[in-house]
């Protein structure tokens, strides 16, 4: 893939991806996507002009090139969702690339990303939640794997973690107390409040799981002791939603977006949720959240002081 590209746009690539690791703290799967969405972006220069893109040739792109480059794009059958995750990378790198190679960077930056139709989150019910959590935790082959399960969907659903941030606490957090310390995207610290049946629940899989837990250990295992992985979750996860009938969008994500869905009906305040979630953004949450307009309403004629 690489093929055509010159060693110093190389190099321009890999310190531009350390940087975001350094400064935003991507992950490691969102520099490989970042990697290879802007090597497709200089494959397809390198064709376009049939000549090697190298920092002089990229600083020289045109509007003309960039609507030839989403055409290209769009001729290839790319979704026009990933076509601007894929724009979005590009601009991304322009942007560092230009402030350090001091060139003009308009043409890039100015190109429009593909409309798309946002896909709003489909929370579950309160009764689903409960559901799901209750069949995660019977179906493990295992009593302590049931209770390891049900422990981190809890978490999910009672805390708003992500995946991640459950799987990524360690023996150091434990026992769990009235609040957690989580370090989120991007190396955002936030403090989420830890619900009875959440410690609860940890507590219970402590106490059954058969591996010791140091302080700098994962508390949640897999079944030969490793690190429990993400994809294990989501297939208990999908395992209790076939039992359940419901639908394919109960994923844990899906428990979290409840979690944020079930506060705001119950008239928690969407700055609060927004901390606790840890975004970036409000329109994030509101859109998180999936509460209809009427909803939104009722919370801000309450809380306005003009209301």
């Amino acid at each position: 893939m690489t093929l055509g590209i010159s060693a110093q746009a190389r190099d321009a690539l890999e310190n531009w991806l350390a940087s975001m690791a350094a400064l935003k703290g991507a992950s490691e799967n969102t520099l490989n996507a970042y990697r290879a969405d802007v090597l497709d972006f200089i494959a397809f220069m390198t064709n376009h002009y049939a000549e090697a893109q190298g920092l002089g040739p990229l600083s020289r792109i045109t509007v003309s090139d960039m609507r030839s480059w989403m055409a290209h794009l769009r001729g290839q059958g790319v979704a026009p969702r990933s076509a601007a995750r894929k724009l979005s990378a590009v601009k991304s790198f322009y942007r560092w690339l230009s402030e350090r190679e001091g060139f003009e960077a308009t043409s890039v930056l100015a190109a429009r990303a593909p409309r798309f139709q946002k896909k709003l989150p489909r929370p579950l019910s309160a009764d689903a939640a409960r559901a799901v959590i209750d069949t995660v935790g019977e179906q493990g082959r295992a009593d302590w794997i049931g209770a390891r399960d049900a422990a981190v969907v809890t978490l999910l659903y009672g805390c708003g973690l992500r995946i991640s941030e459950a799987l990524g606490l360690t023996g150091r957090d434990l026992p769990l107390g009235d609040v957690l310390r989580i370090i989120g995207k991007g190396g955002k610290e936030r403090i989420v409040p830890v619900i009875p049946a959440a410690r609860e629940a940890v507590a219970r899989y402590v106490k059954m799981a058969p591996f010791p837990i140091g302080t700098h250990d994962p508390v949640f295992r897999g079944a030969r002791g490793g690190p429990l992985q993400a994809r294990m979750v989501q297939k208990v996860t999908a395992a209790a939603r076939m039992q359940l009938g419901l639908p394919s969008t109960a994923t844990p994500h899906a428990m979290r977006h409840s979690f944020a869905t079930h506060l705001l009906e119950a008239g928690g305040d969407l700055r609060a949720i927004q901390e606790l979630l840890g975004h970036s953004s409000l329109s994030t949450t509101q859109a998180y959240t999936a509460v209809d307009t009427v909803h939104l309403m009722k919370v801000y004629e309450k809380a306005h002081p003009k209301a």
